[in-house]
């Protein structure tokens, strides 16, 4: 399976209708959803959050932890 992105989607009579204008695949293909919930936080929980998150990403990025998709299968295909 590739990954493409997400899709974003609204259920309306009990099935997933997506929001996009348009979606250019072949009739047929299976798409997988991962189902996102609205979180419960009020303002300051989301801020702290996003703080925590930017942290940790910053925090990656400076160790030189973080790879690109690219960079991963390179290696893995170099590993083989």
């Amino acid at each position: 399976m590739v990954a493409v992105g997400t899709l974003r989607a609204i259920v309306r009579g009990g099935r997933a209708v997506l929001l996009e204008d348009r979606v250019d695949y072949p009739d047929g293909t299976e798409l997988e959803l991962d189902v996102h919930e609205a979180d419960n936080l009020d303002e300051a929980e989301r801020a702290e959050r996003d703080a925590a998150i930017e942290a940790s990403y910053a925090a990656m990025t400076a160790g030189g932890r973080m790879y690109s998709a690219e960079e991963v299968l390179a290696r893995l295909r170099a590993s083989k």
